[in-house]
């Protein structure tokens, strides 16, 4: 029943939250995005409204049940419940939680050291996420690169290991400790993430990323785009 309930909340998140271009919205310039949202989302500290504008550098927690969408030229960006995250023109830093990407224009995500890329310039589709020490890739369409940066002494080795592929349909999991070394504090600017979050763990983790996938649809084929503007270069 829970799995249910919770399977049609996010779809329906998916549904009503549109993509700003089929509604004629224009779009922040700057690198700014529009943020979509029906309550228990805070940026940078204070909640934000629906259709409200965010800019580089903004920091974004969604609180429990409640979801972010973010959309900009050519990608969208959907923020799951209790996640953290600081948008960037062309890169979402996420502190913690999952994140599901629709992009055409190789909308990144990074996490800590590593950086998910995706590989072509072409409809992608693609899940991060960060939970419980542990950061989960799943390529839904198209691939993706998982990339990290050399913290030791260079060699052909560790050279070779800073570039991974998720191929579509694939997943992945990294040690974010491992490859990145110790953790920092999680990022809040309200003060008030809940915690249990975090302490899911990978239980929590599947479930959530099963969800995202399930409303995004299978990872095979690539013949249905995401629903945004044609009018997209």
């Amino acid at each position: 029943m829970r799995l249910a309930i919770l399977r049609n909340f996010v779809c329906w998140a998916l549904v009503i939250l549109v993509p700003v271009w089929s509604m004629g919205q224009a779009l922040p310039e700057s690198g700014g995005a529009i943020l979509h949202t029906e309550g228990g989302v805070w940026v940078n500290g204070y909640e934000a409204h629906d259709s409200s504008a965010v800019f580089p550098g903004d920091l974004i927690e969604t609180k429990p049940g409640s979801t972010a969408n973010l959309n900009l030229d050519g990608s969208t960006v959907l923020l799951a419940p209790e996640s953290v995250g600081k948008y960037q023109s062309d890169v979402l830093e996420l502190d913690h939680g999952v994140v599901s990407v629709v992009t055409m224009k190789s909308f990144k995500v990074r996490v800590n050291c590593i950086r998910v890329v995706p590989v072509l310039n072409e409809w992608t589709k693609y899940v991060v996420a960060d939970l419980n020490g542990s950061v989960q890739v799943t390529a839904q369409q198209k691939d993706v690169n998982v990339e990290h940066e050399n913290r030791g002494k260079p060699s052909a080795q560790n050279e070779a290991s800073q570039h991974a592929s998720v191929h579509e349909g694939e997943q992945k999991s990294y040690d974010e400790t491992e490859v990145c070394g110790a953790a920092s504090p999680p990022v809040s600017p309200a003060n008030g993430i809940s915690p249990k979050w975090i302490a899911a763990g990978a239980g929590g983790a599947g479930l959530v990323i099963c969800l995202l996938i399930h409303c995004f649809g299978g990872s095979g084929g690539g013949g249905n785009k995401p629903p945004m503007s044609s009018s997209s270069p």
